[in-house]
C-alpha cells in the first residue's frame, strides 16, 4: 500500500495537502481535493486511523447508547445511524443496556468517558444529569433520540399526537367501543411512552364525548405475545366486547389480529385493529398504523451529530426536533358493522 508522499507526488502538492484534502479539515479547493483523491484511489493508498486519530483527535467513532437490540424498532434506529454514519466516514460502536442498572453504570462512568468515541447517539433513553455532565464535560456532542434531553439536541414524537391519530382513524370509522392495548407503570419506558400513548386514546375519546372506561384497557408488555394475551381478555367478555382495538404498538396490534382468528373473529369485519409503528411486518398483516420512521431518525440523528463535530458545516436548528408521523391505512380497521347495516 502506497505512502503518503507518493500520493503527495503523484497529485504534485505536499504531504500536507494531502493530509487536509484526505480528512476534510483545512482550506483545500475542490480541485485541489479531487486531484488528491483520484491519486490516493490510484496508489490505493488509505489514510490511517492511527495516525488521524493522533493529529486531529478524533477517533471517527461514535457510541451508540441503545436500551433494546433484539426489539424492532431499535435495530431499525440503529440501522438508519450506521448507515448515515459510514456515508461521512465514521465507524460505530454499539452499547447494549439490556443487561441493567450495573452495565448502564459501566457504559456511562468508564467507557463513553475512555475518549474512545468522538459523540454519542442515545437511542429512547433519558439520561440522568450526572450521565450528560460526564459526557458534556468531556466535550463530547450527544443527540438524542426518543424525547428531549435538558441541553443537548434531540429529536422526538409526540406520542400523544400519534396515539390521538390512530384513535381518531377508529373514531372516524364510526367506533364508539373502542378499547386500548399499552402500558402500566409496570410496563414504563423511558420518556413515559406508555402513559402519553394512553392519555392520547382517552383525550380522543373524551373530545367526542365518549367517556373512559376502564373495562376496555389491557395491559401488556409491546411485544406479539403480549397483545395475543390482552385482546384475548379484550374479545372474550360477552357483555362488553370491544368493535375495535387501538395497540400502543404493531406488535401488540398484531398480537391481537392473532387472537381475533383464533376465537373465530374477523378483522375488521367483527373488529377493527390499529397500531403504531409500521414494522415490518404491519403490511403482511394488513394493519393499520401510524408510522414513525425509525430507519429516519437514525438517519437524522447521524446528520445531526455531524452538524456538532463539524462546526464549519454547522446550521442552526431548534434544540428538539419534532418527528414526522404518518397514517398508513390498510385492510385491519372498517366500519362497524352496527354502521353498515
Amino acid at each position: 500500500m502506497s505512502d503518503i508522499q507518493a500520493v503527495a507526488d503523484l497529485a504534485g502538492v505536499s504531504t500536507a495537502t494531502v493530509s487536509r484534502a484526505l480528512s476534510g479539515k483545512g482550506n483545500v479547493s475542490e480541485k485541489t481535493r479531487a486531484s488528491v483523491v483520484a491519486a490516493a484511489k490510484q496508489l490505493g493508498y488509505v489514510v490511517s486511523s492511527n495516525a488521524s486519530s493522533l493529529a486531529t483527535g478524533r477517533t471517527r467513532n461514535i457510541g451508540v447508547v441503545i436500551p433494546f437490540l433484539t426489539k424492532w424498532f431499535y435495530s431499525s434506529v440503529l440501522e438508519g445511524a450506521e448507515s448515515a454514519l459510514l456515508s461521512h466516514g465514521y465507524d460505530l460502536t454499539l452499547y447494549n443496556l439490556g443487561g441493567g442498572g450495573d452495565e448502564r453504570r459501566s457504559v456511562f462512568e468508564h467507557f463513553l468517558l475512555r475518549k474512545r468515541v468522538d459523540a454519542v447517539i442515545a437511542i429512547s433513553l433519558e439520561l440522568t444529569p450526572r450521565e450528560l455532565t460526564g459526557l458534556l464535560g468531556m466535550g463530547k456532542p450527544v443527540v438524542g433520540v426518543g424525547g428531549p434531553l435538558p441541553g443537548v439536541r434531540t429529536l422526538s414524537i409526540d406520542d400523544v399526537e400519534v396515539a390521538q391519530l390512530a384513535t381518531e382513524h377508529l373514531l372516524s370509522l364510526g367506533h364508539r367501543s373502542i378499547a386500548h392495548i399499552g402500558g402500566t407503570k409496570d410496563y414504563e419506558r423511558d420518556f413515559h411512552l406508555p402513559t402519553n400513548r394512553r392519555i392520547g386514546y382517552e383525550g380522543a375519546l373524551e373530545a367526542v364525548g365518549i367517556s373512559v372506561n376502564p373495562g376496555l384497557f389491557q395491559a401488556a408488555d409491546f411485544t406479539i405475545e403480549g397483545g395475543y394475551g390482552a385482546a384475548k381478555q379484550l374479545l372474550g367478555n360477552p357483555r362488553e366486547r370491544p368493535t375495535a382495538i387501538f395497540a400502543a404498538s404493531d406488535e401488540m396490534a398484531i398480537g391481537a389480529i392473532l387472537a381475533a382468528r383464533d376465537m373465530g373473529l374477523d378483522v375488521p369485519g367483527d373488529v377493527s385493529i390499529i397500531g403504531i409503528d409500521d414494522h415490518e411486518l404491519s403490511d403482511f398483516f394488513g394493519l393499520s398504523t401510524v408510522a414513525q420512521f425509525p430507519e429516519l431518525q437514525g438517519r437524522l440523528a447521524a446528520e445531526i451529530l455531524m452538524e456538532q463535530l463539524h462546526p464549519d458545516k454547522r446550521t442552526r436548528g431548534s434544540l428538539n426536533t419534532a418527528l414526522p408521523y404518518e397514517l398508513i391505512v390498510r385492510s385491519s380497521t372498517a366500519r362497524p358493522k352496527s354502521a353498515r347495516q
